[in-house]
């Protein structure tokens, strides 16, 4: 062990391009802030030697630790941990709970790292639910939505504990002073809405938090505040969404191109803007999403992650632990 360098735990066998992606992005992560972090590849220990190998790798802060299963998503997510006591999103985490490591990431089963995630770390003294935050590009910057996915049934207390978490963590992560909270709702009037955005509402308003009030569909990407607040159910379905318009917007441009050595020079003059543009929605940028609430880290990355992907989510483990975001949660939710 590395003395005071943040230990981030990473499932090495979690994902669709495992463990090649993880195993490379650990690498740059592990490269890039050699004197910060000791990242701890967790799965097949053969195939990720074989890849550190290839790579001509020596770095004394990429260490291998064996897990002999793998979960997938077949598996049940609420008895994967249970079933395969010896898959890589078991081992990984129990390095945490056994203070061998201070964060954890996956881009495996979302439901079975969720589900794992919460059983085997606990949750934070007073919070109800754990909640899955997803960043968003807007006009004015980002925003940040909570919840979208974690827990599709919700009531209001645990929407106005969405805020505070996703308040401090905006704050802390993104050093956004006092972020603005919306309720993600079907009109801005304060008496539009059903009846868990309608409790909610009373509960926001009262919270001194810095609520502003209800926000439309609409206004997800205009920058009006950095906190979303909402369900897992309308969440998810947000999220997904999202995701698709980036790979809808690519098909259309090779569509365009396709139709002529014209429209094909014009797609290539255009292309560095492009891209700039594009990169904002790209969840590679990212990383991962955090699942706040849980009595450590807990980082859960897109099943397609690549190797940058992996590394951005390395990053943000470490910057969540360096902040000290659960012990901030745990004094606002006690406060």
């Amino acid at each position: 062990m590395v003395i005071n360098k943040i230990r981030i735990a990473v499932d090495a066998m979690g994902g669709d391009h495992a463990p090649e992606s993880q195993v490379l992005g650990a690498i740059q992560a592990a490269r890039e802030r050699f004197d910060k972090i000791e990242v701890i590849l967790v799965g097949d220990e053969n195939k990720i030697k074989e890849i550190i190998k290839s790579q001509s790798c020596s770095l004394e802060n990429l260490l291998v630790v064996n897990a002999s299963e793998v979960v997938t998503m077949d598996d049940s997510p609420s008895d994967a941990f249970k079933v395969k006591p010896g898959s890589s999103l078991t081992v990984g985490l129990k390095l945490q709970l056994d203070d061998k490591a201070d964060a954890f990431i996956s881009a495996g089963n979302t439901g079975a790292v969720l589900s794992a995630s919460t059983l085997m770390l606990g949750r934070i003294k007073g919070v109800s639910r754990p909640t899955i935050g997803s960043l968003f590009p807007t006009d004015a910057g980002r925003t940040m939505m909570f919840d979208v996915g974690a827990t599709v049934d919700c009531r209001p207390n645990h929407l106005l504990e969405f805020a505070q978490m996703g308040s401090i963590y905006m704050n802390y992560i993104f050093d956004i002073d006092k972020p603005r909270v919306g309720l993600l709702s079907v009109g801005e009037e304060k008496s539009k809405g059903n009846d868990l955005t309608l409790e909610a509402y009373k509960l926001l308003e009262t919270s001194g938090l810095n609520f502003v009030g209800n926000v439309e569909g609409r206004d997800v990407l205009r920058g009006k505040v950095e906190v979303i607040v909402c369900d897992g159910f309308i969440g998810n379905i947000i999220l997904k969404f999202a995701e698709s318009v980036l790979d809808v917007l690519k098909s259309k441009f090779r569509q365009y191109a396709d139709k002529g050595i014209r429209n094909k020079i014009k797609v290539a003059m255009a292309y560095g803007t492009l891209k700039n543009v594009i990169k904002d929605f790209d969840y590679e940028e990212y990383g991962g999403v955090p699942l706040l609430g849980v009595n450590g880290v807990s980082i859960i990355g897109h099943g397609k992650s690549t190797p940058l992907a992996m590394k951005n989510m390395i990053i943000r483990a470490q910057e969540t632990v360096s902040r000290g975001v659960n012990e901030k949660i745990e004094a606002a939710i006690k406060k």
